[in-house]
């Protein structure tokens, strides 16, 4: 089969997040089993969800890892024109939820694996295929830490996130936090007795605008991002039970996205510091008066020298000669961070086409991944080690 084939079949899994990804993977496996290679599942904890790594090539040695999730973002909201979980082919388009994030990856690299099989690699081919990516690269943690127990790990790691193929060296880490604000209830016809925790929550919101203009002003700044300083972004709050009760109870999500020069952990600090003053100042009538901020998920960010070797080994298999940074995170930062291994960013398509309706990924894309995947394949077979 070819990418395309093999694409038509991996959109027809509805793969979103929150469900299972097993028949996708179950597909994966039959797909492999033609061609007699084996692979390794690794579970979430309940076994609804797994991971899938596979080896082509000597075994005793460390080999090329390409990376892709499995999991897409709902389709729920979204004015599509096209069935979301069915390929639909144009002349020049696919269309169809995870065509570039990242299923067109995950196709080309499951046709290049296929065809490792018929050639005498030197160097092994490595794929690892993950799930839980888009909530907050969740999944392929479990894998990591199995091949943190390998004494044989991967020479370096290309993670297919859409990058039109050009060579990403670098990301922001992201933090997604969340501020719970605590009140005091009432009846809303007696609202100056209590403490609108919603109140809080504006209050605190107010806070995060603040920091989020120093940090725009610092003197931290890489113009290598399209936002060259580290965001903070309010996505999130709930709060209240009905209109005539005063909600003593609310939250607020909030995300950071910072450049390695700041410090996460510190900016966290400074605004518990302001959640505290706000909450203070109210406990002199309400004792019960909190702003407490909780970590949910992160992941780190990727910082990959552009003198690396793995960055000049990826261009020549693009023939590009340039690195950026992408805005959005990946899981390349884990791969970097828990196995010491040098990775980039670079796949087929553009994020401009990701989590939208209509998603689509150009036919030229998938064509010039294959293309890149083949040279690849040509110099593993000629050995890199």
């Amino acid at each position: 089969m070819d990418s395309t084939e093999i694409l038509e079949k991996l959109v027809g899994f509805p793969t979103v997040s929150k469900d299972s990804n097993l028949e996708l993977i179950e597909y994966v496996e039959q797909l492999l089993g033609t061609k007699d290679i084996k692979s390794t599942r690794v579970y979430n904890q309940d076994r609804t969800k797994t991971n899938l790594l596979i080896k082509v090539g000597p075994p005793e040695l460390p080999g090329v890892l390409l990376s892709g999730h499995s999991d897409v973002v709902p389709v729920e909201d979204q004015d599509w024109s096209v069935p979301p979980f069915e390929l639909t082919f144009t002349q020049d388009r696919l269309y169809g939820r995870g065509t570039t994030d990242m299923k067109g990856f995950v196709a080309c690299a499951l046709a290049t694996i296929m065809k490792a099989t018929d050639r005498s690699l030197r160097t092994p081919l490595w794929l690892a295929i993950s799930y839980d990516e888009e909530v907050g690269c969740i999944g392929v943690r479990r894998l990591l830490d199995m091949m943190a127990g390998s004494t044989i790990k991967p020479l370096f790691c290309i993670v297919g996130e859409p990058t039109m193929l050009k060579v990403a060296n670098g990301h922001k880490g992201k933090v997604f936090l969340r501020a719970n604000c605590h009140g005091r209830g009432g009846h809303s016809a007696l609202a100056p007795k209590a403490l609108n925790a919603l109140h809080l929550a504006c209050d605190f919101i107010d806070r995060l605008r603040i920091k989020q203009q120093e940090l725009a002003n610092s003197r931290k700044q890489d113009d290598s991002y399209e936002i060259p300083y580290t965001t903070i972004h309010t996505a999130k709050i709930e709060g209240g039970i009905a209109l005539n009760i005063v909600p003593a109870t609310s939250s607020v999500d909030f995300e950071m996205r910072y450049l390695p020069e700041d410090s996460p952990s510190l900016i966290l600090e400074e605004l518990q510091e302001e959640a505290d003053k706000i909450a203070e100042s109210h406990r002199e009538h309400f004792s019960e008066a909190s702003i407490t901020i909780e970590q949910i998920s992160s992941y780190p960010g990727l910082t990959t020298p552009e003198q690396a070797p793995v960055v000049d080994f990826v261009k020549s298999l693009t023939g590009t000669n340039d690195t950026f940074k992408v805005a959005f995170g990946t899981e390349g930062g884990l791969f970097q961070d828990r196995l010491g291994v040098p990775t980039v960013v670079c796949g087929p398509g553009s994020m401009e086409q990701g989590h939208k309706a209509d998603e689509f990924i150009a036919r030229e894309q998938i064509s010039r991944c294959d293309q890149m995947l083949a040279k690849l394949l040509d110099r593993l077979e000629i050995g890199i080690i």
